[in-house]
């Protein structure tokens, strides 16, 4: 299955799993459907009675909020799958960019984050990045 396929099933929405001990600190997890970045991973030792937790804190991509999850380290999470492309800018309106994508040449229009008002220009390739079949011009550093 190609990366390109992976957004027309309506359940997959461009998504893995992965084993929580296997993340590491700014990967990607999804919490309550929604993606961000992993700040820091805890675990603690096996108990008596079980196995080992994992307190795993993460900041939201696209709201910036705080969230965390607290499961056995041997759980699967639903990781993002994170596709980068490019696009050329075709207008600027405001807060807004019209963008066509360079490999199907289609049209679409982006908000403008913050990091990138004032330089941005018509004509010039931008890196957009699509997750869980959200597009977004915000930089995922």
């Amino acid at each position: 299955m190609s990366v390109d396929n992976l957004f027309l099933f309506g359940d997959f929405l461009g998504k893995t799993t992965s084993v929580i001990k296997n993340l590491k600190k700014g990967s990607f997890i999804l919490i309550d459907d929604t993606p961000c970045r992993v700040e820091s991973i805890a675990s603690g030792k096996s108990g008596k009675h079980g196995a080992s937790k994992s307190r795993v804190d993460a900041i939201g991509l696209f709201d910036n909020r705080r969230r965390s999850i607290v499961k056995p380290s041997g759980d699967n999470v639903d990781v993002p799958i994170i596709n980068k492309m490019k696009a050329q800018v075709l207008a600027i309106s405001g807060n807004r960019v019209q963008l066509m994508d360079l490999s199907d040449y289609s049209m679409f229009e982006l908000d403008i984050p913050e990091e990138l008002k004032g330089k941005l220009n018509s004509g010039e390739e931008v890196t957009y990045y699509e997750i869980i079949g959200i597009r977004t011009l915000k930089p995922l550093k």
